[in-house]
């Protein structure tokens, strides 16, 4: 087992979950964080003292080589999600997409080469999927980049694998579907919903209602990464992480309104709706390759646990310490 796993994006909402799971562990972390003048850790700041004294926290930027190089060094597995991640804002801004995404993760695989790292994990998405062609999605279904982010980490997850066979780099490709739980952005639909029900509005500002997703708590998401970390069997795989349960944005707002005890009602946000051919209208996983390579299903499966997880999605943002740090009712994109 590495001695110590560099874990980049570990600032963010999956990352930091992350983090807080392997210290937990006890495993040894490196945690790399996106440079910042404000010395911000992002979510990684909240986390208990006992945990954060047990973490060695690197600032820099993945687009930078040296730094990526500098953070690569002493360390023996990484588990790489570092990404800018919000599909609206990659209509804007798509250079930006592929200098992070894409160089961002060619950095990651060649400091690994050089420094004969024994596991790379680069986390991808199951958006590069596009709607699906067929249902349940396994791994062989075609990839479409149907937003500028989503051909990004198509081109993120061709890079990593290319040195898994050109060089033999030991490149694993976890695709995690619809992570959601605390911490998340209200870039995200549930956290978009949960936000503006704790704020006390009842009339809720959604994009497109009809698509469906299949949702996975952060935990099991985390739990899923760290598998395929851990297992042999995923070298030079590509492995989906997803509950195999189907549900609508709209009635996914439904579940929340009941688990949240409120009677809602949705209004369509034009600023929220994709363009038309960009919009993924289904995503369902087949997550039993996961099930046979690495002993891996999640713990927050079906309806029933879509809604446990709710609720302890819904108890964290209802604490008015962490509702705060939102912007309650604007577009995040």
């Amino acid at each position: 087992m590495p001695d110590r796993i560099l874990v980049t994006g570990s600032d963010g909402f999956i990352g930091s979950h992350l983090v807080e799971r392997l210290v937990r562990d006890g495993r040894s972390v490196r945690a790399f964080t996106c440079y910042n003048s404000f010395g911000s850790w992002g979510w990684l700041d909240t986390l208990p003292a006992e945990v954060l004294k047990s973490i060695e926290v690197v600032m820099g930027d993945v687009r930078d080589s040296l730094s990526v190089d500098d953070a690569v060094k002493g360390c023996s597995g990484i588990l790489h999600l570092a990404a800018l991640i919000a599909i609206p804002f990659s209509y804007r801004a798509p250079e930006s997409y592929v200098d992070v995404n894409v160089r961002g993760t060619l950095n990651i695989v060649s400091a690994a080469r050089r420094h004969q790292v024994t596991k790379v994990v680069v986390t991808s998405t199951s958006e590069v999927y596009g709607t699906a062609q067929f249902v349940p999605i396994t791994e062989e279904h075609p990839v479409v980049g149907q937003s500028p982010y989503s051909a990004s980490k198509i081109g993120a997850d061709q890079i990593a694998l290319s040195f898994y066979r050109s060089f033999g780099t030991p490149v694993a490709v976890a695709r995690p579907f619809n992570t959601y739980g605390p911490r998340q952005s209200t870039r995200a639909v549930i956290p978009t919903i949960i936000t503006q029900i704790a704020a006390g509005q009842r009339v809720i500002r959604l994009g497109a209602i009809t698509p469906t997703r299949d949702f996975n708590f952060v935990t099991d998401t985390a739990a899923g990464l760290i598998a395929v970390f851990d297992s042999p069997n995923s070298v030079g795989e590509v492995i989906n992480l997803g509950s195999g349960y189907e549900i609508s944005v709209g009635d996914t707002a439904k579940l929340i309104a009941e688990v949240m005890g409120v009677n809602l009602e949705i209004q369509t946000d034009q600023d929220r709706l994709r363009p038309q051919n960009s919009e993924v209208e289904r995503l369902l996983a087949d997550a039993s390759k996961a099930k046979k390579l690495l002993g891996w299903g999640p713990r927050f499966g079906g309806r029933e646990g879509l809604k446990q997880g709710l609720h302890l999605t819904a108890a964290w943002f209802n604490d008015p310490a962490n509702l705060a740090r939102y912007r309650i009712g604007g577009y995040q994109t």
